[in-house]
């Protein structure tokens, strides 16, 4: 296995991957939206996504990052929005290998650190980030406004 910065080349694999990490969020498949979504964010530098392939280079996993700030902390901050390996590639480590980039990254930018968000009841996500040292946050509350247009 090895594990890469997605560029364009990549597209094809990692928008499959997307996908499928669409629809495990119960949201009906669009691979070539998929496609265009990650295509402007690699073009425009908004996302950083690591790919894992396996020695065939197939597409393993991968995990989203997009740049933020923490004002108080006044440094960059690391939003590690998706995190997704494929069925046929879980129990590896693979996740744990994807999390490790983003971390190599965050001491690499001097980043604050990372900060996710998971659903309540993906506890196979939230036993994955406890392992790798995430700490769950018990001091903020996390709100979301929906626009209806």
């Amino acid at each position: 296995m090895k594990i890469i910065r997605a560029t364009l080349k990549e597209i094809e694999i990692v928008s499959k991957l997307f996908d499928q990490y669409r629809v495990f969020y119960k949201m009906n498949s669009d691979l070539s939206g998929a496609r265009k979504f990650l295509s402007e964010r690699i073009a425009n530098n908004e996302s950083i996504i690591y790919l894992a392939l396996d020695n065939g280079g197939n597409g393993m996993g991968f995990v989203q990052l997009y740049p933020s700030f923490t004002s108080v902390g006044m440094k960059s901050l690391l939003i590690l929005n998706d995190l997704y390996v494929n069925p046929n590639y879980r129990k590896l480590g693979i996740g744990e290998e994807l999390i490790d980039k983003c971390k190599e990254l965050a001491r690499l930018t001097n980043s604050a650190g990372l900060v996710l968000e998971t659903q309540n009841e993906n506890t196979v996500a939230q036993n994955l980030y406890y392992k790798t040292n995430f700490v769950k946050d018990a001091e903020h509350s996390y709100f979301f406004w929906k626009n209806d247009k």
